[in-house]
């Protein structure tokens, strides 16, 4: 048992002198999956190898004396009947079971002082790679062991830093998260365009005519050159600055040689702009402008200079890069057509629905406002300077009512077409179902206004037709937010009641009503209602007579009463039930509300217009 004990580890150590060079190789490749997995420094790496080839010299030498082996021979077979399990469990356990190869580490694991590494397992397994390996054992068998040399350790440094840097993405840019940004459901109103590309060169999409290469008669690519070479003149003239700013700064100080030179250049250029024409551009631009209309930039080559159409050009890119970064920054809503606030005087109001105001105007976040002529303008500096020339302090038109602080002006569609353009294109960001925006000519609007020492600020308005054939009293009617729930809405309402009075006519407004105004008007009537009964000492009443005396359309009566639930049919005959706690509340309502914000009759000064 022992002399065969002692032959096999023979044998074994025979072949792992042979194998040296395999047992090296399978450890450097340990070492690279050890650095890939754990990403290692350099230095690390450097004393494991050193420390790897150091082991498996002293274990390779150990083997070569055979210690183990041969005092376990030498002690006899109780000794070595004690050593074989431990050899057995060392070497031919690891190598069958999971077809690893036999290296001097793993040949030295009985050792308790040997360090043990783990080596990556092989890819094939099974009696191939046992033959495989026991023939590569043979035919080595020959060759002297080897110690790593520093060309090795410059290798495996080498492919270390390799690996890690192509596992560290800190150098690569972030990729653009599309969906945060875009959205793909927009698109650019060019015809034929698919909204690709960008006119900065810059952004890979765009959904304004602003930021479109096609309506700029450029290609997306062309876009990209232009923005490549603008940003080397830009580098170019900050060197130029950076160079400047040692020179002693004085007041009349004389131009540089490289400022002279540029200033020669840009005159030379501009030298050579062509006077006119020729025969085939002028076609050329006619059957461009026929083609495409105003759905494409006019071709501007040969009508300025070269150098001022590139500034042109530049411009034009700079715009629209800032109005990308404010559609990225939500404060522009590209595409979409959406106006999102309006500043108004001095309140700045969210818009509800959208408003069919021209393009230019329309992709703004934001729009600002005069609230005296309502004309709309891009920017808070715009408006300032139309402040201070505007001279309007309140609304054209002619006033028919003043009490107080309240007035009401009646202006024509007609004679002021460019205000009730405005009112309307207004009127429509909190309106759903309005539909009237420029056609304002055959109507009249009725604008209530609230004065201070400023002017007229407006509060609400109404619009009616000059000539209605269903009576209607009420075309349109608005209360501007920062004005609802404070009585304005019902003193708009009682004020085109008071009109129909006047005319001796029976008024109704204009239906579909929307929601909001639905409301008004149900509290409206239900107020005229329980006022008028509460008047009412007889014992009959007539829903005519009612509608005679409050101008209510007596289809209007009917709906509120049946909603009171004050109307019932009993015995063939309809009753009208005063219900007293509806009245008592009402009179409770009114005594809180006080006198404030009610229409006085006595302060109307107008006479119905004739026909026009």
């Amino acid at each position: 048992m022992g002399s065969l004990l002692n032959k096999s580890l023979r044998t074994a150590g025979s072949s792992s002198d042979g194998t040296e060079d395999s047992d090296f190789s399978a450890d450097l490749e340990h070492v690279k999956a050890a650095v890939r997995a754990r990403r290692r420094s350099s230095t690390r790496l450097t004393r494991a190898s050193l420390r790897l080839s150091q082991s498996s010299q002293d274990n390779s030498s150990s083997l070569r004396s055979g210690s183990p082996a041969a005092a376990a021979h030498d002690e006899g077979p109780d000794s070595a009947a004690e050593s074989a399990p431990a050899a057995a469990t060392a070497a031919p356990a690891s190598v069958f079971s999971s077809g690893r190869r036999i290296t001097r580490s793993q040949q030295g694991a009985a050792n308790p002082k040997a360090k043990r590494y783990h080596l990556r397992q092989s890819r094939s397994s099974g009696s191939d790679t046992e033959a495989n390996d026991a023939k590569q054992g043979v035919d080595q068998d020959e060759t002297p062991p080897r110690t790593p040399t520093e060309e090795d350790e410059r290798l495996a440094k080498e492919l270390s830093l390799k690996e890690a840097a192509a596992h560290d993405l800190s150098h690569r840019p972030k990729r653009r998260r599309f969906h945060e940004s875009y959205n793909f459901n927009m698109k650019c109103p060019t015809p034929g365009c698919n909204s690709l590309g960008h006119l900065t060169g810059r952004h890979e999409r765009h959904f304004s005519i602003s930021g479109c290469p096609l309506y700029h008669n450029l290609s997306a690519d062309e876009c990209k050159g232009k923005a490549t070479t603008r940003d080397k003149q830009s580098e170019e003239r900050t060197l130029t600055h950076r160079q400047d700013e040692n020179r002693h700064s004085t007041r009349h100080q004389a131009p540089t040689e490289g400022q002279q030179r540029y200033k020669d250049k840009v005159t030379e250029l501009r030298r050579k702009r062509n006077s006119g024409l020729n025969k085939e551009q002028k076609e050329k631009y006619t059957e461009h402008r026929q083609s495409h209309g105003t759905s494409r930039e006019p071709l501007l080559e040969n009508i300025t200079s070269d150098y001022d159409l590139e500034l042109f050009r530049k411009a034009q890119a700079r715009a629209s890069d800032d109005l990308e970064k404010l559609r990225l920054a939500g404060q522009v809503s590209e595409g979409s057509n959406m106006i999102k606030t309006i500043v108004f005087g001095r309140f700045e109001l969210d818009t509800w629905y959208h408003s069919p105001y021209p393009e230019e105007y329309a992709r703004l976040g934001r729009l600002f406002m005069c609230e005296f002529c309502l004309k709309y303008m891009k920017s808070q500096t715009i408006l300032r300077r139309h402040m201070a020339k505007c001279v309007w302090k309140h609304p054209p038109g002619d006033e028919i009512y003043r009490k107080g602080n309240i007035s009401v002006f009646e202006v024509d569609g007609k004679k002021n077409k460019i205000y009730c353009q405005n009112l309307c294109l207004l009127a429509k960001l909190f309106l759903d179902h309005k539909t009237l925006y420029y056609d304002v000519e055959p109507f009249l609007f009725y604008v209530m206004t609230e004065a201070d020492n400023t002017g007229c600020h407006l509060v609400g308005y109404f619009s009616k037709e000059k000539n209605s054939f269903l009576n209607y009293n009420v075309s349109c009617i608005l209360t501007m937010p920062q004005y609802m729930r404070q009585g304005y809405g019902k003193m708009l309402i009682d004020f085109s009641y008071l009109l129909s009075k006047v005319e001796e006519k029976v008024g109704s407004p204009e239906r579909p009503l929307s929601d909001l105004g639905l409301i008004s008007y149900r509290s409206y009537w239900k107020d005229v209602l329980l006022r008028y009964l509460n008047s009412f000492q007889g014992k009959e009443i007539s829903i005519k007579e009612i509608s005679q005396e409050t101008a209510v359309n007596p289809v209007d009566i009917v709906s509120t009463l049946q909603s009171l639930q004050m109307l019932k049919y009993w015995k063939g005959k309809h009753l009208v039930l005063k219900r007293q706690d509806l009245i008592d509340d009402w009179k409770a309502k009114e005594t809180k509300r006080g006198n404030g914000k009610t229409i006085d009759p006595t302060a109307l000064k107008w006479t119905p217009p004739k026909g026009t």
